[in-house]
């Protein structure tokens, strides 16, 4: 069981970044903003919070991506380990995600598919919507059926940054 999260902020192209990592200097969480707290708290309910820094091999890895490294997520750690919605469908949509390529998009129905649940797009889009490693688990390249720029909780605006930064083609 997780015990203790370290949260710091880092500064980026798209704003400023919330980062919550674990004792092992795993990535636990990124927030766009203030909303950090809220999702750690619901996935980590035990946890306690202290401020800190951010380990360096998930601050290279991020200052990487925003530098041109399209690969660089993979090499951040990260981990749902303990996490509330650690198992099940919720937990499917979230490591499916680490598989979609930079640059590439996917509809919310594909990404159910995905997640072993076809024709639950919508509960996908639930899914999503509390991925706790926005960014890091790509949710920006999930896009609607007819490639509009939905649901993103880090803004529509950074959605379509993010898409265009990794040479996403934009309709």
């Amino acid at each position: 069981m997780i015990q203790r999260l370290t949260t710091s902020t880092l500064p980026s192209p798209v704003g400023l970044l919330a980062i919550a990592t674990d004792e092992q200097g795993r990535l636990r969480g990124v927030s766009f903003g203030d909303s950090l707290s809220k999702a750690m708290r619901r996935e980590y309910p035990r946890a306690s919070f202290l401020e800190g820094e951010t380990p360096a091999a998930v601050r290279d890895g991020i200052d990487a991506y925003f530098a041109g490294d399209m690969k660089a997520f993979a090499r951040i750690p990260w981990t749902l380990e303990d996490a509330a919605a650690d198992g099940g469908f919720q937990a499917r949509v979230w490591v499916a995600l680490s598989e979609v390529p930079a640059g590439t998009t996917i509809t919310y129905g594909e990404m159910a598919k995905r997640a072993g649940e076809a024709g639950a797009a919508q509960a996908a889009g639930v899914a999503l919507n509390r991925n706790p490693i926005p960014l890091v688990l790509p949710c920006h390249r999930v896009i609607g059926a007819d490639g509009a720029m939905v649901g993103f909780g880090g803004g529509l605006e950074r959605k379509t940054w993010l898409l265009r930064h990794e040479g996403a083609i934009l309709i």
